[in-house]
């Protein structure tokens, strides 16, 4: 009994996260829409520029530090995501940005703090990626605190998520029973991508007049080599042979890792720039291309874990993945080629599908209540034997 009833309280302290992260999201997308030209309402003096550091930081951040919260168990731990949300709250509020932006690079600090543990408890390959991930999104929190411009910031916070998300799957692809040459392939491009990470870093900062981009150059080799190794050893080439929603997982990851190779050739091709319609299409091929297919194809598994709540699956989930991709590949149409009410458009389009994943999210959560299609046990969702495609 008293271990449901922790149990329960730690639920009780996971959903306030969750709807703060989500309250980031939503402040994050307005944003976006404001920074494309969208004749929104700003809400908030200079919202447009909180765009990315409320998107990674304050929606994404939250919730991948709450989730590593709750797989360590330990109260310390909720102090990350905590730190996070109140840091987006703290910036949205306008009264006090440096304070904001301060307990933001706490979280990821905390976040950090929560991996030594892991790694000391589970040494391997795939908790050493994750921990790397971890590292660098305190570190480019770090330099934006310390005002380094946003642009070499922003693929610091790429390489959080990056990590994260190739980190995990090296875990799951475990069950293939990988070779010494395929896991060292593995490290050769997680080392091509961190080194451009750095080395662009490194030019910006002394070298900021000069047009290098090495550092650049070196980080897109690295994501498309990440893709190509996803794309070839990932356990989704085989599951999304399967039904219902394993085979939607893998389509999510397989789709994601197409456009990490996408982002990742964009930047090659444009390494030097900093702002503008190659800009955005670089950036947002990786942040929604990548990192948005992934949360589509990890929430009904995720949520439930974190939540404490089962999660029906519904195929109308495959309407808001269509419409993610479409949407994205109509926002780089417009970057490169048909100017910016393409890109507008695509934007917009880009928020209506992820207002559509949140919608069916929460009547999964909701339905799982009344009759659910599958149930969690531990950290995976099981598909009933009832539940129809």
């Amino acid at each position: 009994m008293k271990q449901l009833d922790a149990i329960a309280q730690n639920v009780r302290v996971r959903l306030p996260l969750v709807a703060l992260a989500i309250f980031a999201l939503l402040a994050a997308m307005w944003a976006g829409l404001i920074r494309l030209g969208w004749g929104f309402p700003p809400l908030i003096t200079g919202i447009g520029a909180l765009h990315g550091p409320l998107m990674v930081c304050g929606f994404l951040g939250t919730l991948v530090s709450l989730e590593r919260a709750v797989a360590l168990g330990r109260r310390w731990a909720y102090a990350a995501p905590l730190f996070s949300a109140a840091g987006a709250l703290i910036l949205l509020s306008t009264l006090a940005p440096f304070v904001g932006a301060l307990l933001l690079t706490l979280g990821s600090l905390g976040m950090v703090a929560i991996f030594y543990v892991i790694t000391r408890r589970q040494p391997a390959l795939f908790t050493y990626t994750m921990a790397l991930g971890a590292l660098a999104w305190f570190i480019g929190n770090a330099l934006w605190l310390g005002g380094l411009p946003l642009a070499p910031v922003a693929l610091w916070w790429s390489a959080f998520l990056i990590l994260t998300i190739v980190g995990e799957r090296l875990e799951l692809s475990r069950l293939l029973r990988l070779s010494q040459t395929t896991e060292r392939l593995f490290v050769g491009a997680v080392a091509l991508f961190l080194g451009g990470v750095v080395w662009n870093t490194f030019e910006s900062v002394w070298f900021g007049d000069v047009e290098m981009y090495w550092g650049s150059h070196l980080a897109g080799l690295g994501m498309l080599a990440l893709a190509a190794w996803l794309l070839r050893y990932d356990i989704a080439r085989r599951t999304v042979r399967q039904r219902g929603l394993t085979r939607y997982i893998a389509l999510c990851l397989l789709l994601g890792y197409v456009w990490l190779g996408v982002g990742g050739a964009l930047r090659l091709v444009y390494a030097g720039a900093t702002g503008g319609p190659y800009y955005d299409a670089m950036l947002h091929a990786v942040f929604v291309g990548f990192v948005f297919s992934m949360i589509f194809g990890h929430a009904p598994i995720i949520l439930p874990a974190v939540l404490g709540r089962a999660m029906t699956y519904s195929s109308f989930a495959y309407a808001a993945l269509g419409l993610l991709h479409a949407s994205l590949a109509l926002r780089l149409a417009g970057d490169l080629v048909f100017g910016l009410w393409v890109r507008q458009w695509g934007g917009m389009l880009n928020v209506i599908a992820i207002l559509v994943f949140l919608f069916l999210t929460a009547r999964g959560i909701v339905f799982s209540l009344r009759a659910p299609k599958h149930f969690v046990s531990g950290d995976r969702v099981h598909e009933s034997p009832l539940a129809s495609d």
